[in-house]
């Protein structure tokens, strides 16, 4: 996925984004952006929104728990073309159990909203095969800038 550099937040209200231009092969019979490739940009997000925060796949595998979605929601407002440039933004809703929302918006060079990705997510003991009780937790521990995941 071709990428511009990722923009931290600059307050705790404002959401993390990375951007992206669309590429010819991610669009389909119709020319514009395939299904399939917003939950890839917004997967893309979160990883990117995780790394700005100092965490690694490989801390989390190391405390041994993984993220896992539990739900997704995509909704198409207006279409994207190869060459398009992106911005999808990622923000972490914590609640006060197991599991935390990520809301998520695809914003064309223009300012129109291509997309909106709402999901459910938890972080899962990799041994115990359980959800932990507290996510926060450990991203608050693992984090060097918790500020980037709304903590």
């Amino acid at each position: 996925m071709s990428q511009r550099t990722p923009q931290t937040p600059h307050s705790p209200s404002e959401p993390f984004s990375v951007g992206i231009s669309v590429r010819g092969y991610e669009t389909d019979t119709q020319g514009h952006l395939n299904q399939s490739v917003y939950l890839q940009y917004a997967e893309h997000a979160r990883w990117s929104a995780l790394r700005a925060a100092g965490i690694e796949q490989r801390d989390l595998i190391g405390k041994g728990v993984g993220p896992v979605a539990l739900e997704n929601t995509v909704r198409y407002r207006s279409e994207l073309r190869a060459g398009d440039e992106v911005e999808v933004t990622c923000r972490f809703v914590w609640g006060e159990r197991k599991t935390f929302r990520i809301e998520q918006t695809v914003v064309r060079a223009d300012g129109k909203v291509a997309a909106t990705v709402s999901g459910l997510g938890g972080l899962l003991d990799l041994k115990e095969r359980k959800m932990v009780a507290d996510p926060r937790e450990y991203f608050r521990a693992l984090a060097s800038d918790p500020r980037v995941l709304g903590l």
